[in-house]
């Protein structure tokens, strides 16, 4: 019987090295790769931009009378949750043409009324004053109210974010 060289022998110290680096990295896979999905898989999903966001039954808004309406959308993005409050004015021109504007003055942010003895929006900040349909009367403001575009499904009303701004 002729025993192979030692240079090219496996030793039982090497085998064990082998077997315990194997079977190691088996289960460190094993753990590892779920542990990274889920800790990347949020950064990789797809976020939702638009949205439709029902404001209600299109028979219960007064014709002619902005109608205030204010939501709250959630949204998850990867691991940032946030909630961003919305504030709009629904005009309904007639039975089924509708317009709805942000409540957000176009100058600085400001908070828009509306103030039905003048049947003009108002922001509170500088005097800036928008008609019915939210043009500029008015004051510092650079543009229109932003409007958001709008449909109607077995009469409700919905509108879809964001809003567009207008020139």
């Amino acid at each position: 019987m002729n025993n192979p060289p030692s240079s090219t022998r496996l030793s039982r110290r090497d085998f064990m090295k082998g077997v315990t680096v194997a079977i190691g990295s088996i289960i460190a896979a094993a753990i590892g790769l779920p542990a990274i999905s889920y800790v990347v898989s949020p950064a990789m999903q797809e976020q939702e931009s638009d949205a439709w966001i029902p404001l209600g039954q299109l028979e219960k808004i007064p014709i002619g009378i902005p109608a205030f309406f204010s939501f709250t959308r959630k949204q998850e993005n990867g691991w940032e949750k946030t909630a961003t409050s919305y504030g709009v004015f629904v005009v309904r021109q007639d039975g089924t043409n509708v317009r709805v504007f942000s409540n957000i003055c176009t100058h600085l942010g400001c908070l828009v009324s509306w103030h039905k003895d003048i049947q003009h929006y108002v922001s509170p900040c500088h005097e800036g004053h928008f008609d019915l349909y939210g043009n500029v009367v008015s004051g510092p403001p650079p543009r229109p109210l932003d409007e958001f575009k709008t449909k109607v499904e077995a009469g409700t009303l919905y509108l879809l974010l964001p809003p567009f701004r207008r020139s």
